[in-house]
């Protein structure tokens, strides 16, 4: 991925991101927006010259379909049972080529590259509403390694 096709997917990832936070982890946006700013500082430092990331765009036919951000494990600086394992920050099919496959085939592709990389596992977060990714994450033989629960408490006075 080039630097200018970063910048051109950063500004949507930037704004879902706000949004699955304003929604699942009940906070402002204005909080939303600097908590996705720091992070998204913090993982990509150096843009798509950061080292230690996979980003990979999808083509079909010469089309862009979707793309995909995958930090390797040495740049997560992880040094829990984790370590060994690469993750994904970001999978999208764009809306207009959605139910063909393509996700499956985009992961089905990373994990080929991760293979020949040497690694061994590879993970990701999902929102517990999103159904339709945590199926095909299923299908594909990801499997629940920690769970997040909430419940909303009204205020009484």
């Amino acid at each position: 991925m080039t630097e200018q096709e970063l910048d051109r997917l950063r500004g949507p990832l930037e704004r879902a991101y706000v949004d699955e936070l304003v929604a699942h982890r009940a906070m402002t946006p204005e909080a939303a927006r600097e908590r996705t700013a720091s992070q998204l500082g913090e993982l990509l430092p150096h843009g798509a010259a950061t080292e230690g990331v996979l980003l990979r765009i999808a083509r079909v036919d010469g089309a862009e379909v979707g793309w995909m951000w995958v930090t390797l494990p040495e740049a997560a600086g992880a040094t829990d049972a984790g370590s060994q394992r690469a993750w994904i920050h970001n999978i999208e099919v764009h809306p207009a080529h959605r139910g063909r496959g393509y996700a499956r085939r985009m992961i089905q592709l990373i994990e080929a590259e991760l293979a020949r990389l040497g690694v061994p596992e590879l993970g990701l977060n999902v929102f517990g509403t999103n159904t339709v990714a945590i199926g095909l994450y299923e299908s594909l033989g990801f499997r629940v390694t920690a769970q997040q629960m909430a419940k909303r408490i009204e205020p009484t006075g």
